[in-house]
């Protein structure tokens, strides 16, 4: 209510100030939302989000993009990629019948790259997290655990150093056969820390002592042999002096959804084909979670008796570690990144 003797001058700023205070309120929330989205628009942890950018035209510097190089070193493959002012060195090693070209999409630079999903989404982790990323192929279907050990650590020092990266710490994962070798590797090598995923390692092998690299056990509990031997080596690495902790990775439940959510690429259509094709054949329970490994349930055949056609042959395999995924008995994964990467963070 205005004063009655107030001036017109008075009359107007009285008016204005009740006006402006609700408009600065609204300012400001709507400032608030903004910082939030950009905030999470610029710093995507999970795979959905990186997936996300990688897939976006955007002419962005928060925009994550495959650039990898591709390198043969006396009959041995590497490929690498290194982001603006990185702070770490990974080196990737893969399970058997893998290969480096499984951790990159296919490019220019990469024509033989295959990108499958979980190895690629790790890479990209790595670079949102500035990580070096270094992979190499082995020789043979598994890793030679005493002929490569030796040739691996002369390619990550040799290229570490032609990179300039001998101050930065290293790190090193590896799944199955590569866990085995990462394991045997971190007691040639001065790692920071480790990840050992989906194996127990090669520990009643070499001689552990407290300067053993931190190491932390990605595995899959369903695998209840491998389970127990990874209780007994925690337990081990402990009273050795040795930072040690697990992840364990459980079954997921497919849904309508599930496979486009994850295959990069596959549309909706397809992903709910599959899914009612493994309602059908009995391949899933009621909850959706598979009653067998995706390596043994027939899929496949069914796919091709429905005519279900995908739009890349290469979708059959990124398809068949999904479902592995699923199933959480032997496969590598980025569902636990997070945890991997500040795993890492941690020590280094």
């Amino acid at each position: 209510m205005y004063n009655r003797g107030a001036t017109k001058w008075q009359k107007r700023f009285t008016k204005l100030r009740s006006f402006r205070l609700p408009l600065l309120i609204t300012f400001m929330a709507l400032m608030f939302v903004v910082v939030i989205l950009g905030i999470d628009k610029k710093k995507p942890t999970s795979q959905l989000g990186l997936m996300t950018q990688n897939d976006s035209n955007l002419d962005d510097e928060s925009v994550i993009r495959f650039d990898p190089t591709v390198e043969i070193l006396n009959g041995t493959e590497i490929i690498w990629q290194i982001p603006n002012s990185p702070r770490s060195v990974l080196f990737l090693a893969h399970g058997c019948n893998g290969k480096a070209a499984n951790f990159w999409d296919k490019s220019t630079n990469c024509d033989h790259c295959v990108g499958l999903p979980e190895e690629r989404a790790i890479v990209l982790e790595a670079i949102a997290r500035k990580f070096a990323v270094i992979a190499v192929s082995s020789k043979g279907k598994c890793w030679s655990l005493m002929k490569e050990t030796l040739v691996v650590e002369r390619i990550i020092k040799w290229w570490v150093k032609k990179q300039n990266l001998e101050s930065l710490p290293l790190v090193a994962l590896g799944a199955s056969s590569g866990g085995y070798f990462v394991s045997m590797l971190a007691s040639k090598m001065k790692f920071s820390s480790i990840v050992v995923m989906i194996a127990e390692g090669v520990f009643d092998q070499i001689d552990v002592t407290e300067h053993y690299p931190s190491t932390l056990f990605v595995h899959m509990p369903k695998d209840k042999r491998r389970k127990k031997m990874i209780d007994a080596n925690l337990e081990i690495m402990r009273r050795k002096g040795v930072d040690v902790a697990e992840v364990q990775c459980l079954e997921l439940p497919l849904t309508p959804r599930f496979l486009a959510d994850r295959v990069l690429g596959l549309d909706l259509k397809n992903s709910v084909q599959l899914f009612n094709l493994f309602k059908e054949k009995g391949f899933i329970d009621k909850n959706g979670y598979l009653i067998n490994d995706g390596r043994v349930i027939p899929w496949k055949e069914a796919m091709s008796e429905r005519k279900i056609s995908l739009p890349n042959k290469l979708f059959v395999n990124y398809i068949q570690e999904e479902l592995n995924l699923a199933f959480a008995y032997h496969e590598m994964t980025s569902l636990q990144s997070l945890q991997i990467f500040n795993w890492y963070e941690s020590h280094l």
